[in-house]
């Protein structure tokens, strides 16, 4: 029997479990615990569901299993796939309590719980994440929704699902950039919220790249409670929630700038955190050292050369942003993040001239 881990995200009604173990796609997790109706339809990609489709369905037992198969990629995250779901759902005729699963990586999570959440003006969902950057983060919080030409993430609902089912053996299948760009976002977490975190990825950088299951799998569930605890505390970023978007306003703009799909968002999230970083005025030792932790994940430590003044429109359809005053999360001290409006326009603008 596959050894697992259970978290809560307690949202009172809407709470739900995220379990976490190796091996537990295949009939060693009962998924079938969490969908109420008769009927799954799994929304899944062409690269991930030739490797797992197959053991998703055997974890449903004797649920009456349908897919839909999607186009690889960020450049995919449209409006366009996502009417490709509804028609799928609308053919098949999917009643109200058909459940979705998303198997995938944050693409196919993101489209999958839109499409629940539109559907019948919502049906139930599940989140089977198999990338390392949808384990610890996208899968984890109810954020749904496809990409703009314009920006990213524009177009979306908050929609919790009922279970998140996080298999660390998918990433055994993982290519390496992937494994890295999904470590920019565990990154994140001990830079906003835990500095003991951020000790220990210093110490254990080496054995998440080469795969431990034991490093991975404390990774993974430390990295998830940290998200649940503060999209228990502020579900729908009113305030508090903001802070897991560090490095995200200028990841978002490069992503953007440089056409979705070129760069990784974690990639992008990487190069964010740095000029976050600088722009928060932590003390050199602060920042040196969040650079060396970046570069040892093997993630990009500058920003692609993009046009500062492309990258400020850009910037300017953050979801922070009010009116047209940008907010940024900085960071007061490892492990310590805040939103703000206050910040130095110089230094932004010189941060910005860098990468130009």
């Amino acid at each position: 029997m596959a050894v697992s881990k259970t978290l809560n995200v307690d949202l009172g009604e809407r709470s739900y479990p995220v379990v976490i173990g190796r091996d537990l796609l295949g009939g060693a997790y009962e998924l079938a615990a969490h969908v109420a109706g008769s009927t799954c339809f799994v929304v899944s990609n062409e690269t991930v569901a030739p490797l797992y489709l197959d053991a998703l369905t055997e974890s449903l037992g004797a649920k009456t299993v349908k897919s839909v198969i999607l186009p690889d990629g960020e450049a995919h995250k449209t409006l366009t796939t996502l009417s490709q779901v509804l028609d799928a759902l609308v053919s098949a005729r999917a009643s109200r309590d058909t459940t979705l699963i998303a198997l995938g990586g944050g693409v196919v999570g993101d489209i999958a719980g839109f499409a629940a959440s539109c559907y019948m003006r919502g049906v139930d969902f599940i989140q089977a994440p198999t990338t390392l950057l949808a384990q610890v983060d996208s899968s984890v919080g109810g954020k749904t929704g496809v990409n703009h030409a314009e920006g990213k993430n524009l177009i979306g609902a908050f929609y919790q699902p009922q279970c998140v089912l996080i298999d660390t053996a998918t990433l055994d299948t993982l290519p390496d950039r992937e494994l890295s760009a999904g470590l920019a976002e565990v990154i994140k977490y001990g830079a906003i919220a835990d500095a003991d975190f951020l000790d220990w990825l210093d110490t254990h950088m080496e054995q998440l790249l080469d795969r431990d299951s034991e490093a991975l799998a404390h990774a993974i569930s430390r990295s998830c409670e940290l998200k649940a605890q503060v999209v228990a505390e502020d579900e729908r970023e009113a305030g508090r929630r903001a802070i897991l978007n560090f490095g995200h306003t200028f990841g978002h703009a490069i992503e953007r700038c440089q056409g979705y799909g070129d760069w990784l968002h974690g990639e992008a999230v990487a190069a964010g955190m740095l000029m976050a970083a600088e722009l928060s005025g932590l003390p050199a030792a602060d920042v040196t050292r969040l650079r060396e932790l970046i570069r040892r994940a093997r993630l990009p430590v500058e920003p692609p050369a993009i046009d500062a003044d492309a990258m400020l429109g850009a910037m300017g359809l953050d979801k922070k942003a009010v009116g047209r005053q940008l907010r940024f999360v900085l960071l007061d001290a490892p492990g310590e993040a805040r939103l703000s409006a206050d910040y130095d326009e110089d230094r932004l603008a010189q941060i910005l001239g860098a990468g130009a």
